[in-house]
């Protein structure tokens, strides 16, 4: 009888335990730091962008020209060196629509770069504000968190708290377990963090379409960090235990709900290649439990790396696809919402609606929220901003909680969900934002009038 090689060998036990634990202490742990709690990862990119000062700037404008220029040329020309690589072709040979993106981008950051053009895309609100806060923070979170993402990823950390989770979050969420890597990743962290892990998983038929595009719209939470400098905006510190407590239950609230609404219920079970989902992908066999089963797949997973050769060149090509994937798409969609936010009165027209929700909320200064809450499509921290004049401290911790709990901003997140593989669209991410809007806000109304 042919005997099947052991996986629960010293080496692989090993080979699962060293890179999960750095991982872990890289993405997940909190730790204090200056500016409050966060996590290593988004230390070492901080020190990195601090070092590098405004050389990053430069580095990125050339990055987003480059690309415009070589994925034109690879479209007209069809090198026969990009064609014959997937890796390449993935990367250069996009759609007519993303490489339009990648041109509006390149314009964007040249104007921007040289502070020639029209003020309503150099502006320090518009262009200005993606290309210097928003762009040198997504570089150095990209570098560090794309080459070490393989650690959480390829050995086997995943497939352990996954099988854990999957009782808890198949019932609830209906979604797998490793999804809540995924959030704890985004909520100590950041949100782009959990938004290249989930694309990253999708891409390897560890999600099926609804999954990621669930995950992805749904979990990507905001960082502790980043919700102290919204309630310090409006004035409100001393709330911010409540305040983030709020946010967490109207959070949960709004993943329970939304997805079962179109029209994240209309994406398909099936992952990236069209393949339907698996029900017996997480049954547990009668030999196992839990836990033993968990550390089996983790075994499994850890079992299959072949060398640091193997994880190195996944990092890196993590590295490139975010960086020169992403960063053009984002200077482009992040600007164009934020020249629609400052200088056109549409946010203000589509903030109307709410205006009789949120007098029958019983929210003072009902009219001015109103201009708040559909701005906040463009980017999170506007609302905060709008918010500090309102006089009620009801009204501005409403509209911070708010803002928050939205998640979907065109300046980084929704720019990012449109640039990574995950299928959704603009109008699916609005749709999404309007709909957490919609199940938030009483809950986060609630809790404001119990609070304040």
């Amino acid at each position: 009888m042919n005997k099947q090689k052991p996986i629960h060998n010293l080496k692989t036990i090993l080979t699962f335990i060293i890179p999960s634990l750095i991982g872990l202490l890289l993405f997940i742990t909190p730790i204090s730091s200056g500016d409050g709690l966060t996590i290593p990862i988004a230390i070492v990119s901080k020190s990195l962008q601090a070092m590098l000062g405004g050389t990053i700037q430069y580095i990125v404008t050339g990055i987003v020209i480059f690309m415009a220029i070589a994925s034109s040329l690879a479209k007209i020309i069809k090198p026969a060196f990009v064609s014959n690589s997937h890796f390449l072709s993935a990367l250069f040979n996009v759609t007519p629509f993303w490489l339009l993106m990648r041109v509006i981008g390149a314009v964007f950051i040249t104007l921007t770069c040289f502070e020639f053009g029209p003020e309503a895309i150099i502006s320090g609100d518009t262009g200005g504000l993606v290309y210097n806060d928003l762009l040198p923070v997504l570089f150095s979170v990209f570098i560090f968190a794309g080459m070490l993402l393989p650690l959480l990823l390829n050995f086997g950390l995943l497939e352990f708290f996954g099988t854990l989770l999957t009782k808890i979050m198949r019932p609830i969420f209906n979604l797998p377990g490793r999804s809540a890597i995924d959030c704890m990743a985004s909520w100590l962290g950041d949100g782009s963090v959990g938004i290249l892990m989930t694309n990253k998983q999708y891409e390897t038929r560890f999600y099926t379409q609804r999954e990621a595009a669930v995950i992805g719209t749904t979990f990507s939470a905001v960082s502790i960090t980043f919700s102290l400098v919204v309630i310090s905006q409006v004035k409100l510190e001393h709330l911010f235990v409540p305040f983030y407590l709020t946010v967490c239950l109207a959070g949960i609230v709004a993943a329970i709900i939304v997805p079962k609404l179109p029209p994240l219920s209309w994406k398909k079970d099936n992952y990236i290649d069209d393949t339907p989902r698996h029900a017996d992908d997480e049954m547990i066999p009668q030999s196992h439990n839990v836990f033993s089963w968990g550390y089996h797949q983790a075994l499994t997973r850890a079992s299959q790396i072949t060398g640091p050769k193997q994880v190195l060149s996944d990092g890196v090509k993590n590295v490139v696809d975010m960086i020169f994937g992403i960063i053009p798409v984002v200077m482009a969609i992040g600007t164009m919402a934020l020249i629609l936010a400052e200088y056109t009165p549409i946010f203000d027209y589509l903030g109307m609606p709410f205006i009789p929700l949120l007098e029958l909320l019983q929210i003072p200064d009902a009219t001015a929220a109103s201009k708040t809450i559909v701005v906040g499509f463009a980017d999170m921290f506007i609302p905060s901003i709008l918010a500090s004049s309102i006089e009620s401290d009801l009204t501005r911790f409403v509209i911070a909680a708010l803002s928050v709990t939205q998640l979907i901003y065109m300046s980084e997140v929704g720019a990012l969900l449109i640039g990574s593989k995950i299928p959704v669209n603009f109008l699916e991410l609005f749709v999404v934002f309007i709909l957490r809007t919609l199940v938030t806000l009483p809950i986060i109304a609630l809790m404001g009038h119990l609070i304040i």
